[in-house]
């Protein structure tokens, strides 16, 4: 599934074409994807201009002039495409059937920008404004990882005297949103964290951050911030709004590295494979402690 990065690339790659756009003319080719669409959902749309476009950990924010938001989620295997028309205009081959585009939207920018989703895990929601934080999905949603509100000091605070693993602790959005598998393996790996040590080593006696805690702060932010500038991982489904594979897979340090070589100088470790709740673990049991 798409993470942080993954989303925010996409965002990024929306913003041209929706940003301060009207919504022309809106077409919903079926009537659910992963939940059914509310209700009226292409009228609603239709001559809504989108004021801003954002992100919410996994989920992409549109806020219309109508007061609403709309939310989207990529689910497993959704993707947006932009187009202009334009005849003779390249577009990477994405391998996807139109048959899978299910949401059209004309925009008054030019552009039309489309819905994939061969699995319909995706969806789409229309949420009031006033109501958005409190909405189920969001609702108790912890800080964004790249915002001022994640530092050392709100991890130590959340993860004091928790028994979890510092892997499951940071996989709960609850803690942190947005995060996700791939990217806390790469954060923990840079610090030299084992993914099996309790997150309450992450603060003190006195519940202050450690010097460790303050490191793998700065390690996710970095992490993130690379595989952003790098339009994310492609590994199955992801591709850029323009069909563009990201290409941070090329510099993963563990993940899905299992039996080869530890890339910190030195260590001599081979990466391992775990499962934990549910979810492969990549790490290098030898400089991760």
């Amino acid at each position: 599934m798409p993470e942080l990065p993954e989303v925010e690339t996409v965002r990024r790659g929306l913003v041209p074409a929706m940003e301060g756009a009207q919504i022309v003319a809106a077409e919903a080719r079926r009537p659910d994807l992963r939940f059914p669409l509310p209700v009226r959902f292409a009228d609603r749309l239709a001559g809504q201009t989108v004021v801003g476009l954002g992100r919410r950990a996994k989920y992409l924010t549109a806020d219309l002039s109508s007061g609403e938001v709309l939310v989207m989620h990529l689910g497993m295997s959704g993707s947006f495409r932009v187009e202009d028309g334009t005849l003779g205009t390249f577009h990477h081959p994405r391998g996807k059937a139109a048959a899978h585009d299910h949401v059209v939207l004309q925009m008054s920018s030019g552009k039309t920008v489309t819905f994939n989703d061969p699995r319909r895990f995706g969806f789409m929601l229309l949420v009031p404004r006033a109501e958005f934080d409190d909405h189920p999905f969001l609702r108790g949603l912890g800080p964004e990882p790249l915002g001022n509100s994640f530092d050392a000091p709100a991890l130590a605070l959340a993860c004091r005297g928790r028994k979890t693993s510092i892997k499951a602790a940071l996989l709960d959005q609850r803690i942190v949103a947005g995060l996700g598998n791939i990217y806390v393996c790469e954060a923990l790996h840079r610090v030299g964290l084992s993914p099996k040590r309790p997150a309450g080593v992450l603060a003190g006696r006195d519940g202050r951050p450690t010097e460790r805690t303050v490191q793998l702060v700065d390690a996710i932010k970095a992490v993130l911030q690379e595989a952003i500038a790098a339009g994310g991982s492609s590994l199955r489904d992801h591709r850029q709004t323009d069909g563009a594979l990201g290409y941070f897979q090329h510099t993963f340090r563990v993940y899905d590295r299992e039996g080869e070589a530890c890339s910190r100088a030195g260590c001599g470790g081979t990466i391992r494979r775990i499962i934990q709740g549910g979810r492969s673990t990549f790490y290098c049991p030898r400089c991760q402690r």
